[in-house]
């Protein structure tokens, strides 16, 4: 992507010529989307179903792209010991309401607060929207607990608050989001939008993969691929590549490539060795492609429902 200085709020991306990218702040991009300001956004998974309209425009496309993870989590003061859970917190809204108060939960994404809370049997209760530091809410006396962003959880510990624990109301993380209306009526900006979506998707998949060269003495290119996969599994995506390798000895020497899971690469280096494999590269590929792209076939079925 090339943007010509950190204050200018447009750039380019190189590889897909027709496609202009606009920073926006979080929040408002489902927004864009929505309105069709924009034809596709990113923007985390937690904004764009909070904002989202049923029956809108806007549609997920990836949900997720491997960055910006975190919990939307219900915290109380630490200092509620017998509150550890929404049982418990459905209980506590119960006896406040008996005695004539109410549960004062603070957060930035009412929507889906609100229908965690009913969904766990938390029925009494009341919203404070807020814009600022959610967790020094219950301090300042304006809340009694907080639905709030967390990643580590060290901001909620260091302000005296704790997670419940099955007080996690949803997983999010970056998300890519489409206009339904903008994409199906315009095919040159469906196809820029396919190539987006090719990008992204290969880059997301190679993050799991490594590709492993070795060099394999052997009588014929089919004899050394013979002994790679009788390990099938550690034998590459469709199998092993195997060129000749012109060395100045008389042994004929074979390069083998596997392309294997990140969590196999020592099983795989391992199998190479027990066959004769030495001189071994490990690389990791920068794109892996498959014969389709899954996320783009998703946006087309998005589009004709």
């Amino acid at each position: 992507m090339e943007r010509s200085s950190p204050r200018r709020y447009t750039a380019a991306i190189p590889a897909l010529p027709h496609t202009t990218v606009l920073f926006q702040r979080a929040g408002d991009i489902p927004l864009k989307v929505e309105e069709g300001s924009a034809d596709l956004g990113i923007s985390g998974l937690d904004r764009f179903l909070e904002l989202r309209v049923e029956g809108g425009e806007s549609v997920l496309i990836v949900e997720d792209l491997g960055f910006g993870r975190c919990e939307l989590v219900i915290a109380i003061p630490d200092s509620w010991v017998d509150v550890t859970s929404m049982a418990d917190l459905a209980d506590l809204s119960m006896e406040m309401r008996e005695r004539g108060k109410e549960l004062r939960v603070a957060t930035k994404y009412p929507r889906l607060v609100q229908r965690h809370l009913f969904r766990c049997g938390v029925n009494y209760f009341s919203l404070v929207q807020s814009s600022g530091t959610l967790e020094a809410a219950p301090a300042m006396g304006f809340a009694d607990v907080i639905a709030d962003i967390s990643s580590s959880g060290i901001t909620l510990r260091e302000n005296r608050l704790k997670t419940l624990e099955d007080g996690s109301i949803l997983a999010s993380q970056a998300c890519l989001i489409g206009n339904k209306r903008l994409l199906a009526r315009d095919q040159p900006t469906l196809q820029e939008a396919k190539g987006l979506l090719e990008h992204v998707e290969g880059y997301l998949r190679a993050r799991d993969f490594f590709s492993v060269t070795a060099n394999i003495r052997g009588d014929s290119p089919e004899e050394v691929a013979a002994h790679v996969i009788e390990r099938p599994e550690l034998a590459g995506l469709k199998g092993p590549t195997t060129t000749k390798v012109y060395s100045s000895g008389a042994d004929s020497w074979y390069a083998v490539t596997v392309v294997v899971p990140r969590d196999r690469l020592f099983e795989a280096l391992e199998h190479l060795r027990q066959i004769g494999g030495g001189s071994i590269t490990v690389f990791q590929p920068h794109y892996v492609f498959q014969d389709q792209c899954a996320s783009y076939q998703a946006l087309l079925q998005a589009l004709d429902s």
